[in-house]
């Protein structure tokens, strides 16, 4: 039996509180990792992996090809891929291995910086689409069918959102996900039956706009300028300029350097000290940015980048301060 072609598109969830009656809800870690859709067939097509964006992320992680030992039927599932340092995700070392697809280079890698697919769920099973089956059906099966070992896990149930939250909190961890019992899955779409909430302040953001570095940075990347989408417009919301070191700085400008535009992609267009210098590109590269808050013209404060998010669609950035 063949996999599904293309794999399902991941559902996402939305930025809330901590539900008010946590009884119809159940809790599990929010992973920092980067979302990838798993076709799993143990006796034919081995292991494909799709990103939220459809990409074939399958090249990049040749360590996950051990995910065909997971389950005995053809499956389909819904996990987050993550590298760990001192026991905790860090997306930063992932960065490593997601923007790299040459098949050495990704098999040296996969040797020096191992992941982990972390599944908490199962969209299809030996032919049956289970997409509209509740979640706690779809997490019983997945119980069933999904055996853990090398490289990949089961992300943990939690009844108390409350102390989980408490103990995310504690660890440093990224935050926590509520999720309908009853909830359906929505391949693609936004849900309001799984819930973000957030115990650090990391963002997605849209880059429209970049400018060249300065002094000790000459010639490499200086900024990166940031938006989200409200409508079909590009809101401008501040600039990053810390958080990569040089060969990530190649790496960036290597990926807008095709991206170039002539015209300014914001909405209203960027005028004076924060238009000057600035090489504007396509809003099509997404990249994950912490932030210590917001000032009153809604641009972002003491932000550091964290890495570029593949697994995003720039339309779906549309986080507001």
């Amino acid at each position: 039996m063949t996999l599904p072609d293309p794999l399902p598109r991941p559902m996402k969830a939305v930025a809330g509180a901590l539900p008010d009656d946590p009884r119809p809800w159940a809790f599990e870690v929010k992973w920092d990792g980067m979302r990838l859709v798993a076709g799993i067939d143990p006796a034919g097509d081995g292991v494909r992996l799709a990103t939220a964006n459809g990409l074939d992320a399958t090249a990049r992680f040749p360590d996950l090809g051990v995910l065909v030992e997971a389950v005995d039927l053809p499956a389909v599932v819904d996990g987050e891929v993550v590298a760990l340092a001192e026991g905790r995700p860090d997306f930063a070392r992932l960065q490593h291995r997601m923007h790299v697809a040459a098949p050495d280079e990704a098999a040296r890698r996969a040797r020096e910086i191992p992941v982990e697919y972390v599944i908490f769920d199962l969209l299809w099973l030996d032919g049956h689409d289970l997409t509209n089956r509740p979640w706690h059906e779809r997490r019983h099966l997945l119980d069933a069918a999904v055996t853990v070992g090398e490289r990949r896990a089961l992300s943990e149930v939690h009844e108390d959102g409350r102390a989980l939250l408490d103990a995310v909190r504690r660890q440093g961890l990224e935050g926590v996900m509520a999720k309908r019992r009853d909830g359906l899955y929505r391949p693609g779409r936004r849900s309001p039956t799984w819930r973000k909430i957030k115990v650090r302040d990391q963002r997605e953001f849209v880059v429209g706009g970049w400018t060249p570095g300065q002094g000790a940075r000459a010639g490499g990347l200086g900024a990166l300028l940031l938006g989200f989408h409200e409508g079909a417009a590009l809101r401008y919301a501040g600039r990053v300029g810390t958080g990569w070191d040089e060969a990530e700085g190649r790496r960036l400008l290597e990926r807008l350097g095709p991206l170039a535009v002539d015209a300014d992609p914001f909405t209203p267009p960027l005028t004076g000290a924060e238009a000057r210098g600035v090489r504007f590109v396509e809003p099509r590269l997404v990249v994950e940015v912490a932030i210590g808050g917001w000032t009153a013209e809604h641009r972002v404060r003491h932000a550091s980048y964290l890495g570029e998010r593949l697994d995003v669609d720039p339309a779906d950035v549309t986080d507001r301060p």
